[in-house]
């Protein structure tokens, strides 16, 4: 049996999968059920190379991310792009970024995700992709504009 901490660990490790399943979506060209099995198949539960095994995620929610993230990609860019301080556009941001952005706004437009619980956790995600930079404060402004576009009745 699976203790709720786990289930959290597992949910984070496939925000995680979702980002960079994402990334490897938009630079290889390749589609979503191509890169989700490579995902599934290569990268759940496998070893890294100082032998540590990596944590399991939550296949269905990882899954769930990225469909949702190609079904309202147009949408979640729109309002990423209106979250954008600087006046840039969401193409000239960091594919890391977009790619979490993207993520992040699928769990804001087509889940039950709490939108704070989403913030944090995908601040936590770029904080592993950035973690001497300026980004996840970045991520963190942007997300927080994003879910209140996206879903104003819980703030």
């Amino acid at each position: 049996m699976t203790s709720a901490a786990d289930k959290r660990k597992m949910r984070s490790a496939s925000r995680l999968y979702a980002v960079q399943a994402l990334f490897q979506m938009e630079q290889s060209g390749q589609g979503l059920d191509t890169v989700k099995r490579e995902f599934l198949d290569f990268r759940f539960g496998a070893a890294q190379e100082d032998g540590e095994e990596l944590i399991d995620g939550d296949i269905s929610f990882f899954s769930k991310i990225l469909e949702e993230a190609v079904s309202y990609q147009a949408r979640i860019d729109q309002m990423a792009d209106r979250a954008i301080v600087a006046k840039w556009k969401i193409d000239r941001i960091d594919p890391t970024l977009r790619a979490l952005f993207r993520a992040a706004g699928a769990e804001f437009v087509g889940m039950d995700t709490p939108p704070k619980v989403t913030i944090v956790e995908y601040v936590d995600v770029a904080k592993a992709f950035f973690p001497d930079g300026r980004e996840p404060k970045f991520v963190n402004a942007v997300l927080d504009h994003m879910a209140r576009e996206a879903r104003p009745e819980a703030f």
